[in-house]
């Protein structure tokens, strides 16, 4: 910890400014360094998107855009595919992380009670989950079997509800005291009216934490609609890029061998970047708003049980 010194003046003790330790420089410089090192990748990332086409292939670009121009992010713009795929993935998105509050909500409610009959063997089917797994084929032979391939329903219905956002939101309802339920009982509420008029309200924090960890993994999945979606209007936006990746590749596969013109490299070199940018703006966007509750909301569950 930082130290103070304490000054008297005039017979007044005053604290000074608190006195850096060897330990926090360090500790500091430390994190830094950590934090440059995700940075720096994402901002050559962005700088690459920003450069000219003979300043990509060239390779001088580092963390600065060279030779400053917006072709790339033009021709996204202008492409009614990527457009509909930012539209699909974002109501995706909210349905799904809607249904996934809904469903964490009712489940981590009713075993934060010790009322709860049968809470123990509840809560062990919950866990057995997060253990085991039937597997990438017999999930697919599921949704297949309930008419839900190449539907919006396969993207949003398969892991609607996350054991592990269940158990920090049961935890931060655990922590609530007691007495806070015992009043609205004798009030004459019931169950549902204690859940939507005195745990809701109090769990803004851990709800928004939550909501945005849905919501974020949701937005970045793509293997879900790589393995179920076969109909180009419903692929989200990770598909989409996915694809725009690999036709990237391919192209400098066939630039090597001398089949593709310095022009679709070139191309693929300045839309790849652009994409990438394109699709991690909106949560990049969002992220500032709710982030000051990360540590209330996931930390404050274990204060209690």
């Amino acid at each position: 910890m930082s130290r103070t010194k304490e000054i008297t003046v005039n017979g007044i003790t005053e604290k000074a400014k608190p006195i850096w330790t060897g330990y926090q420089i360090v500790l500091v410089i430390i994190v830094l360094m950590i934090s440059m090192l995700c940075l720096l990748p994402f901002v050559n990332v962005a700088a690459t998107s920003l450069s000219s086409k003979s300043a990509i292939l060239g390779g001088k670009v580092s963390f600065w855009p060279v030779d400053f121009e917006t072709t790339a992010y033009k021709a996204i713009f202008s492409d009614p595919s990527m457009m509909r795929s930012m539209g699909f993935t974002v109501m995706i998105t909210v349905g799904y992380t809607a249904l996934a509050m809904l469903l964490t909500i009712l489940m981590a409610y009713p075993l934060s009670k010790r009322r709860l009959r049968g809470k123990k063997f509840f809560n062990f089917l919950a866990l057995f989950t997060m253990y085991f797994s039937g597997g990438t084929i017999p999930i697919y032979l599921n949704i297949k079997d309930f008419g839900l391939l190449d539907t919006p329903w396969c993207l949003i219905l398969p892991g609607a509800l996350s054991t592990y956002n269940m158990i920090i939101l049961k935890s931060f309802f655990t922590a609530l005291p007691n007495e806070l339920e015992e009043a609205a009982i004798i009030d004459g509420a019931n169950d549902f009216q204690v859940l939507l008029r005195v745990y809701l309200p109090l769990s803004l924090a851990s709800l928004a934490t939550l909501t945005l960890f849905y919501a974020v993994g949701k937005w970045n999945s793509f293997q879900d609609a790589l393995y179920y979606i076969r109909t180009k209007a419903y692929q989200p936006l990770q598909l989409k890029l996915y694809n725009i990746i690999k036709g990237s590749q391919a192209v400098d596969v066939s630039a090597v061998e001398g089949g593709a013109n310095t022009v679709a490299t070139s191309i693929s070199e300045s839309i790849e970047p652009a994409s990438i940018i394109f699709a991690t703006l909106p949560i990049l966007v969002v992220y500032p708003f709710v982030q000051r509750y990360f540590v209330s909301g996931v930390t404050i569950g274990a204060i209690k049980g």
